[in-house]
């Protein structure tokens, strides 16, 4: 009795745990910015009063992971940090002290994940950029990958996805496609209970 109490209480856990999201942009061919980290392909899809999503999106977490290339990328190019409402975590190498609710984070990657995964809270977003994301994969944490899909082949640049990680299994929960061209994918990455 108390063995099936045990694992339905695990069960329990799992699906009430949050959820690692990745939301995130690509060409058609794969990459998340052409050479130089030049974005002006994710132009052919601006429409005013579309935001494929986003706006949403956002009210879903309170919590961002990040690396610190991007990160340092949108502070050149914003001039602020656009999630500095949100507690988030600056995955680098070098240690620097907290901004606000900005933590720089120089730990074990798995360690954080799983720690924020079983915090109360609402999901995760991991907003890039490839090299966080690549390691997110290769050790497997991401839950949910929301993908959308730029209809243009850029030929180069940084790729959304690299090599050398496992086989994850998905299963595709909705399409979402707009007038501009943008395809929007929704994966959730299946799992079975250990």
């Amino acid at each position: 009795m108390n063995v099936i109490r045990d694992c339905s209480e695990i069960q329990y856990h799992m699906n009430n745990q949050r959820k690692l999201v990745l939301y995130i942009a690509a060409s058609a061919d794969g990459y998340i910015a052409m050479p130089g980290d030049d974005l002006r392909f994710l132009a052919r899809v601006q429409k005013d009063g579309e935001d494929y999503g986003y706006a949403d999106f956002l009210t879903s977490v309170d919590t961002v992971i990040i690396g610190r290339k991007t990160y340092d990328w949108v502070l050149t190019n914003a001039g602020f940090y656009p999630h500095a409402d949100k507690t988030s975590y600056v995955v680098t190498r070098t240690e620097k002290p907290s901004v606000g609710s900005t933590h720089f984070y120089t730990g074990d990657l798995t360690d954080l994940i799983t720690t924020l995964k079983r915090e109360q809270g609402k999901d995760i977003f991991c907003d890039g950029g490839a090299e966080i994301v690549n390691e997110l994969l290769r050790r497997d944490l991401i839950d949910t990958f929301i993908i959308s899909i730029i209809p243009v082949f850029v030929g180069g640049g940084t790729r959304l996805f690299q090599d050398a990680r496992p086989e994850q299994t998905l299963t595709l929960t909705d399409v979402k496609t707009f007038d501009t061209g943008l395809v929007q994918l929704h994966y959730q990455r299946e799992r079975t209970a250990q």
